[in-house]
């Protein structure tokens, strides 16, 4: 029996360490793979989490967009508004400026008139209307004066 148990024993010692070192060998094997697998996984997460943020920033750039091109809406109807606005004051003024400048026209046009009769001779007032000279020198003027305006614009 000790014959065999020591004939036996290398035996069963190189199967043991056969056995172990299958084992460790395993092991490392299985634990190249959990590792291999985490480093899959993490660049998979990573890859989840790079596509998240580009939809989040996509959104927000189309939010972005949709505010600005609002902004530039309200910003460009205020300006016709004041447009519209200084369009209607300056016609206004112009018309304003139109009519006094007609007015002032008038006023001069009456006063010239009133200055011309003083000057004019009425029919009635001339005593040698048989005279030829006299008729000659002094022509009968008509009712209405004969006078020319002439407006120059600026």
């Amino acid at each position: 029996m000790g014959s065999k148990c020591c004939k036996g024993g290398p035996d069963e010692d190189a199967v043991e360490r056969q056995r172990k070192r299958k084992l460790l060998v395993a092991q490392l094997h299985h634990r190249k793979r959990v590792k291999a697998a985490g480093k899959i996984q993490a660049w998979w997460r990573g890859v989840l989490v790079r596509r998240i943020l580009l939809v989040a920033a996509l959104r927000a750039w189309m939010i972005q967009c949709w505010w600005r091109t609002l902004v530039q809406r309200r910003i460009h109807q205020r300006q016709q508004a004041l447009l519209r606005v200084y369009v209607i004051q300056e016609q206004a003024v112009v018309k304003l400026q139109s009519c006094i400048r007609m007015w002032q026209c008038r006023q001069c046009y009456r006063q010239m008139c009133n200055s011309l009769r003083l000057f004019q001779v009425p029919e009635s007032s001339l005593a040698f209307q048989t005279d030829s000279f006299l008729q000659v020198q002094y022509a009968i003027p008509s009712k209405q004066p004969e006078f020319h305006i002439e407006i120059l614009s600026i």
